[in-house]
């Protein structure tokens, strides 16, 4: 992360000419100094996708007034973008259930720093991590979940979350469906980690499925969870190799590692404004 302050443009829109000189040239126009910038464009919906960061320091336009001053272009060229700021920290919380191996990797993780986040509570459906979450001074709240209290014990949950004002919710193997309700409050602010390879081996038990199959690589998955289970945009996958010798409880082991790693490569993506969904689709930006 730069040690100055930057902002960042996200942008999505048709494909035209001149997207990157206008785009460019109004931050040139305003003393910016461009530190990154690098598009894309996606041949078969015709649709131009851009990031581009520059540094605060000597921009002519104050940051509360960059929208205003900026939506003129945006208007004319059709574009849908995000603006963000690079002190202005993301407010982040962990949804876990029992297993732990995602949830005190990214907990070690912001606490080293590598994660340019404010961890502001953790939820969980079990009491098992209080402790070791408290430990870090994070607040941690129990929601118990039986099929019969899963919509009330949700709303008590968005109710928390809205308290905290939480900008991106993480599930580190946090095994409960979320209802479209809580969905739709966070489109592509919600990441999951699926112990799977995407689009194989969906399901709840892809290390079985896995095994029985034979096959030579497992893989995890992160994706922005949507009302379709499994089936959100995808930001990061990794693989790793097996071989016939490896038991289903080699496989679960080997893919507890890729689970923590993938997770906190997608949340650290996110969490830079490095990723740009459209359709069922992400453009990560290096």
């Amino acid at each position: 992360m730069p040690s100055k302050p930057t902002a960042v443009l996200l942008i999505s829109c048709p494909d035209q000419r001149g997207l990157v000189a206008r785009i460019a040239q109004f931050i040139y126009q305003h003393e910016g100094n461009i530190l990154h910038s690098d598009h894309h464009t996606d041949a078969e919906s015709g649709r131009f996708l851009m990031r581009i960061e520059w540094e605060l320091d000597g921009f002519g336009i104050l940051r509360e007034e960059i929208p205003k001053a900026f939506s003129p272009l945006a208007t004319s060229l059709r574009l849908e973008w995000q603006l963000h700021f690079s002190d202005r920290p993301a407010r982040l919380a962990i949804l876990v259930s029992k297993q732990s191996h995602c949830l005190y990797d990214l907990l070690w993780r912001h606490s080293a720093g590598e994660l340019p986040a404010e961890v502001a509570v953790v939820l969980s459906n079990h009491e098992d991590h209080r402790q070791a979450v408290e430990r870090f001074g994070i607040p941690f709240a129990v929601f118990p979940i039986t099929p019969e209290s899963k919509l009330e014990q949700e709303r008590r949950e968005m109710d928390l979350l809205a308290g905290h004002r939480i900008d991106l919710v993480v599930l580190a193997r946090y095994m409960q469906v979320l209802s479209p309700q809580f969905v739709e409050r966070y489109p592509h602010r919600i990441i999951n980690i699926h112990h799977s390879f995407l689009p194989a081996f969906v399901g709840s038990r892809p290390y079985h499925q896995a095994h029985e199959r034979g096959v030579k690589l497992i893989g995890a998955t992160s994706h922005y969870v949507t009302a379709e289970l499994d089936e959100g945009p995808i930001l990061e996958q990794d693989v790793a190799r097996i071989s016939h010798r490896d038991t289903v409880e080699d496989l679960i082991r080997k893919g507890r590692d890729l689970e923590r790693v993938v997770l906190a490569r997608a949340v650290r993506l996110h969490l830079e404004h490095r990723v740009l969904p459209y359709g069922r689709k992400t453009v990560v930006f290096d």
